[in-house]
């Protein structure tokens, strides 16, 4: 580590943050135009900065900031940098001081300020009178730090109402039938629109249909011209787009869909962190107009993503993969937050999370078309996307190897090759038998490294059905350690499975040890008429808090439902049996039905007639909270109407 001086701090800074220039001789020279004033030194006054900008506000304030980013339109956020040497340590509670004595100068003119402390090596930023903890390690370019400033919350429930109205449109005006279809033509003008916003969809409003399909796979095959050098496949999502067709033409219909596509792009926001919330919303939703024919394809609802994300502790240097990756739910909820971690999209550490840490495999070509755009719509992590089936041999050597191994030794080991060296695994596979389920869970274990933690989210049962094993009590546990199973709301999916998590420890045997327990009951989403279920009352960021903390200290002091669990006994959360009861009144019928059988009586015939002449044949008289019924004790087939 080299030791900078203070001088050399700032200068650096001024370069890094976009403060400075080079001139024609080389020397470094402030940026100062219509737009903004920027700059470092250590002689510049707020007095002068105030004379450059017209500001009255800075008048007689001798201070000297060592570093500013002053705009012009002063509704935009203002910079304001303090450096000390490598030497001095930046969690001083005096250089705090220090910078926000400025900061509040600011403050007189704009109403957003950013703080920046830095010695060269470690940062710490400050948005007014908080400090932001969730930001990069490192100074970045001033974009970033204006990007801490913006973050608006999104309407979800607006976005559920624009998602359904791009469903109905392209469904009955379109005559697109399949839903996969409707799911990847709007997907594709999503990139498009994301790609070349200039001119963009709303120039092709009432230019007719065959310009608007055509102006989108030009724009698509433009977006994944450089990546395709990395993954050939990524012509898959044009192929799919190409075959897509429709029924109908109306322009109006047309018109419509680019409005609401349009409007979704807004929200898609990459420097805006609850932009990335949007895709999970606008994928959910389509997902619940799935029918019988899609019923293998289970998504992952969003909050359970982002459960799972930090059940197994994910973080920024992670390898992520999902091998059953669907429309890449798991793969853009890692990206999100592990950027987030990062310090924002605009830092370095982003870049090499969407080129090399996110991993996907899918097999079928309309669901891996759906993946590659969804990650487009995030502008990467796109070309680590594989056409693969997860249970086979391929797939496996996939998942292990970067590089393939040419050659090997007289033992058989390869002796050249780069492996992958996944580190976390994240998955929902598809649950029925007939698309290989637990051989897509053995086949992932067996092909990452030893010790990786993998989650998967699977029916309660699965384990003790598929797979079972008198010793083990189930095969896999032969070469993997179940640690922990996570029984998760009943109604948690819409098609009736009841799941549970279950985490792994690849490649370590599961010899004697036993299994933790836990069971999340409620969730605390509500089913919303035609909009699924809904954290409404925004409870699941508390529970889901409460749950990752019990669940990692093995003390669920609120709900009590910590189990150990003895795997060759039971390879699921064991709910509390009922104890066995019987009313007055159930015993009473088995015993009558018993008679009557004896006695050679048929009882639904005898229901009938009894039925029957209490409704026909019988007086009816009722007096206060008492209704009496009289008939004759003989029943006849044909009620008599003095009986």
């Amino acid at each position: 580590m080299v030791d900078l001086t203070e001088d050399e701090v700032r200068n650096s800074a001024g370069g890094i943050l976009g403060f400075t220039n080079f001139g024609e001789s080389g020397e470094m020279v402030n940026v100062e135009n219509e737009k903004e004033h920027s700059g470092v030194g250590q002689l510049t006054t707020f007095i002068q900065l105030g004379k450059k900008m017209k500001v009255d506000e800075f008048r007689g304030i001798r201070a000297k900031p060592d570093g500013w980013y002053l705009p012009t339109d002063f509704g935009k956020p203002a910079i304001v940098l303090e450096t000390k040497s490598s030497f001095e340590d930046v969690g001083l509670q005096k250089w705090v001081d220090e910078l926000r004595k400025n900061m509040n100068i600011l403050l007189k003119k704009y109403s957003k300020v950013v703080g920046i402390l830095w010695n060269g090596i470690n940062q710490r930023v400050f948005i007014n009178d908080r400090e932001i903890q969730d930001v990069a390690k490192t100074l970045q370019n001033k974009e970033y730090y204006i990007s801490l400033c913006s973050n608006a919350k999104i309407d979800k429930i607006h976005i559920y109402d624009v998602t359904k109205r791009i469903n109905d449109n392209l469904a009955f005006n379109f005559g697109m039938t399949d839903l996969q279809d409707r799911m990847i033509f709007t997907s594709c003008a999503l990139v498009a629109q994301r790609y070349f916003p200039v001119p963009g969809l709303k120039n092709l409003k009432n230019m007719g249909y065959s310009i608007f399909k055509t102006w989108i796979f030009d724009s698509l095959s433009k977006a994944i011209t450089e990546d395709k050098r990395q993954n050939e496949k990524l012509d898959v999502l044009l192929e799919t787009y190409s075959i897509i067709k429709i029924s109908i033409e109306k322009p109006e219909a047309i018109n419509k869909f680019i409005d609401d596509v349009c409007e979704i792009s807004e929200l898609v926001n990459s420097n805006n962190w609850n932009g990335e919330d949007v895709m999970a919303i606008f994928f959910n939703e389509f997902n619940r107009y799935r029918g019988k024919a899609q019923a293998g394809q289970v998504f992952t609802p969003d909050h359970v993503t982002s459960f799972m994300y930090r059940l197994i502790d994910v973080h920024m240097d992670d390898k992520v993969l999902d091998a059953t990756c669907g429309s890449g739910a798991f793969l853009v909820k890692a990206m999100c937050n592990m950027m987030k971690e990062a310090g924002g999209v605009n830092t370095d550490k982003a870049s090499k999370i969407k080129s090399g840490q996110l991993f996907g495999i899918e097999m079928y070509n309309k669901v891996f078309a759906l993946a590659c755009a969804n990650m487009m719509i995030h502008k990467d992590g796109k070309t680590n996307l594989a056409l693969l089936d997860a249970r086979e041999k391929d797939a496996g050597e996939w998942i292990k190897w970067e590089k393939t191994p040419t050659k090997f030794d007289d033992d058989g080991k390869p002796v050249d090759g780069v492996l992958r060296n996944i580190t976390k695994v994240l998955m929902n596979p598809p649950y029925e038998r007939k698309y290989g389920c637990m051989k897509i869970v053995k086949n992932v274990l067996d092909s990452v490294p030893k010790g990786t933690p993998c989650a998967f989210i699977l029916p309660d049962k699965k384990l003790e059905k598929d797979g079972a094993d008198k010793k083990y009590g189930n095969k896999i546990l032969k070469d993997h350690t179940l640690k922990t199973i996570i029984k998760m709301p009943e109604n948690l999916f819409l098609n009736g499975t009841t799941p549970s998590i279950f985490v792994f420890e690849a490649g370590r045997p599961q010899g004697n040890d036993n299994v933790i327990g836990y069971y999340i009951e409620d969730d605390g989403l509500e089913t919303v008429k035609n909009k699924g279920r809904q954290d409404i009352k925004n409870r699941w960021e508390s529970k889901e808090d409460y749950w990752i903390k019990a669940i990692h200290d093995g003390n669920d002091y609120l709900y009590n439902t910590r189990q150990i669990i003895n795997p060759k006994e039971h390879l699921s959360y064991q709910l509390p049996e009922k104890p066995f009861e019987i009313s007055d009144e159930d015993f009473t019928k088995t015993v009558l039905n018993y008679i009557m059988y004896e006695d050679g009586i048929d009882v639904k015939d005898f229901s009938d007639k009894v039925l029957n002449k209490v409704i026909y044949g019988s007086s009816i008289s009722s007096s206060n909270d008492t209704v009496q019924i009289t008939m004759n004790k003989k029943l006849d087939s044909e009620p008599r109407g003095d009986e």
